[in-house]
């Protein structure tokens, strides 16, 4: 005889508890409305466990170990490398030893319920949770997130490589380790086994960083081969064996092959849909959400996907910044609330079409924000790229000795405002949100005159692009 079923009704029910689910939850909780989330993992989700906090830990003691060597006075009290055991310790402490309570400490004071589990879709408005049934009587919001993508090589399957979770949560650095993309977490994962003398090689099928600036990828290329790593671009894999639990070998379509202790396979993301119960309401389990700019996914009006599931922007703060706009639009609609929707407004994640903000945390640092000047160009803009060398402007040459770095603004020539931005160079990250309340805000460039950098900083590379666009008012030069 089967047992009761429990039941339980909410206003909104978010599948997943990472940083996007909880922010969704909270910001309809804040408009009036009664939540709860259900996790079958660890509350806080994959950028703080696996992702975010754990990489930019690992990665922090070599980069200030590279600052300090390039620093006179400082570089001399350098007499050591990365502590590898004391950066493991430090990532144990950031991701709490992998455990949540102090999460779920954050939704109780906030007042949302969490149910352990995994959720599925039973319906319209319902999820089930093992035995549980959760009813929403306004809105189910997805916020499932992405896994990583395993390519169709032959082998690869069965050699179990790491994805990016092993290599964040990594215990005993091998001496050797084959990566296998060019991407964001490939090149962060190669930063960072570098600098605990791990002897790296990069197998990519294009060039690293694709969707940057094409100088972007050639910097981190030449860093990352300065530092020792073997970095090998236009190749394609043939198969991947895993010898008898110990290497793993790499078969290159040109014949030559890879050998090394270990392999991580980053070469994309996957939705996390597959298992979500999706099929019950007509929606193809295993794809991406399609969502409109209030996140409500087109043809339902009480289901919602944000964050990385949806494929808009796959990353975490862009994912919050969607989950806001999704918590409040839930609570107006649900409450009769007037909905802001138009381009902007307070119920919309319009940022996420063309002022997307990235930081890459490598050697160099590569922050770029908006579009590329190829990009724009593709977009029917009349585009303009503004290039400067970062190493001629003052503030360069007293914070490093040997300071390298270049930085390219992308303007609309015919709107007179900057459309994207990239920084390379060390520590440009915080170069990056003046760049990008300037394209959220379409600031006239005539207008940015008025905001003088501090000297000496980097930041002074704005008045750099400024005069290269050129000064309004001044007289023409004589030519």
């Amino acid at each position: 005889m089967r047992g009761r079923v429990e039941t339980a009704n909410y206003d909104l029910i978010v599948i997943g508890a990472g940083p996007v689910g909880e922010n969704v939850a909270d910001r309809a909780v804040q408009g009036g409305l009664s939540a709860v989330i259900v996790e079958s993992e660890l509350v806080g989700g994959e950028c703080s466990y696996w992702a975010c906090m754990p990489s930019k830990t690992l990665l922090r003691a070599g980069a200030a170990l590279r600052a300090a060597k390039d620093v006179p006075g400082a570089a001399e009290a350098v007499t050591g490398g990365v502590d590898v055991a004391a950066t493991l310790r430090r990532r144990d402490e950031i991701v709490h030893d992998w455990n949540d309570s102090g999460q779920v400490e954050w939704l109780e004071g906030a007042g949302i319920d969490l149910v352990r589990g995994h959720g599925r879709i039973a319906g319209e408005r319902e999820v089930t949770v093992g035995d549980r049934v959760l009813r929403a009587r306004h809105a189910v919001a997805v916020c499932t997130g992405t896994a990583s993508l395993l390519p169709d090589v032959e082998g690869i399957a069965a050699a179990q490589l790491w994805t990016s979770r092993e290599a964040t949560a990594v215990r005993n650095v091998p001496p050797s380790l084959v990566i296998i993309g060019g991407g964001v977490v490939a090149c962060e994962m190669a930063t960072a086994f570098v600098s605990f003398g791990t002897r790296v090689t990069v197998l990519a099928r294009s060039g690293l960083l694709r969707g940057a600036e094409p100088f972007a990828g050639d910097r981190v290329a030449s860093s990352l081969r300065a530092a020792g790593a073997d970095v090998r671009t236009g190749v394609d894999l043939v198969r991947v064996v895993r010898e008898g639990g110990g290497d793993v070998v790499v078969t290159l379509d040109d014949g030559t092959e890879v050998r090394a202790t270990e392999g991580l396979v980053a070469t994309g993301r996957v939705p996390r849909t597959q298992d979500l119960g999706l099929e019950k309401i007509g929606i193809e389990p295993g794809g991406w959400l399609d969502v409109d700019d209030t996140l409500r996914v087109r043809g339902y009006d009480w289901l919602y996907a944000v964050g990385d599931v949806n494929h808009r922007a796959l990353l975490t703060h862009q994912g919050k910044y969607q989950a806001r706009a999704a918590g409040d639009v839930i609570a107006a609609r649900a409450l009769g609330r007037e909905v802001d929707d138009a381009p902007w407004g307070a119920h919309v994640a319009t940022a996420d079409h063309a002022a997307v903000p990235q930081v890459t945390f490598t050697e160099p640092e590569v922050a770029s924000v908006g579009l590329t000047l190829a990009q724009a160009q593709r977009g029917g803009l009349r585009a303009r790229a503004l290039d400067y060398d970062l190493s001629w402007v003052a503030g360069a040459s007293t914070y490093a000795r040997s300071y390298a770095g270049t930085a390219r603004a992308v303007v609309d020539e015919d709107r007179g405002v900057l459309v994207g931005a990239t920084f390379v160079g060390p520590d440009v990250a915080e170069l990056l949100h003046a760049a990008t309340v300037a394209i959220v805000g379409e600031v006239p460039l005539e207008r940015l005159w008025h905001a003088v950098p501090a000297y000496p900083t980097v930041s002074e590379v704005w008045l750099r692009w400024l005069e290269a666009w050129g000064r309004p008012g001044a007289a023409p030069q004589a030519g």
